[in-house]
C-alpha cells in the first residue's frame, strides 16, 4: 500500500512543526516523527482509523488519532491519501 500526502497535509505538518518548535524544538521533532510513524502503520492496517460519518463516502474517509493529533485520510484500492492533519485543540472548520 502506497501513502501519498496532499499539499494541504504537507502544509499542516509544516504548520504544526513550526508552532511547536517555537515553544519546544525537541518536542517538535518528536511529534513530527510520531505522526509519520503512525501514518506508516496505515500501510499494514489501512482501516485502523475511524470512519468519518459525515463524509460523502464514509467507508473511504477515516480519521487516525495519534496522541492529540488527528490525521484524516482517504483509502483507495492500492493507495492512501493523507488529506489533513491537526491538533485536537484546533477547530476542524478553521483548517
Amino acid at each position: 500500500m502506497k501513502i501519498s500526502f496532499t499539499p494541504e497535509a504537507v502544509a499542516d505538518l509544516s504548520r504544526l512543526r513550526i508552532f511547536i518548535e517555537s515553544k519546544n524544538p525537541i518536542a517538535a521533532q518528536r511529534i513530527a516523527n510520531e505522526l509519520l510513524k503512525g501514518i506508516e502503520k496505515l500501510k499494514a492496517f489501512p482501516e485502523i482509523g475511524l470512519k468519518v460519518i459525515r463524509a460523502p463516502q464514509p467507508h473511504l474517509i477515516r480519521d487516525l488519532f495519534i496522541g492529540n493529533y488527528t490525521v484524516r485520510y482517504l483509502m483507495n484500492d492500492n493507495e492512501i491519501y493523507i488529506l489533513r492533519m491537526w491538533h485536537g485543540k484546533e477547530i476542524e472548520k478553521d483548517l
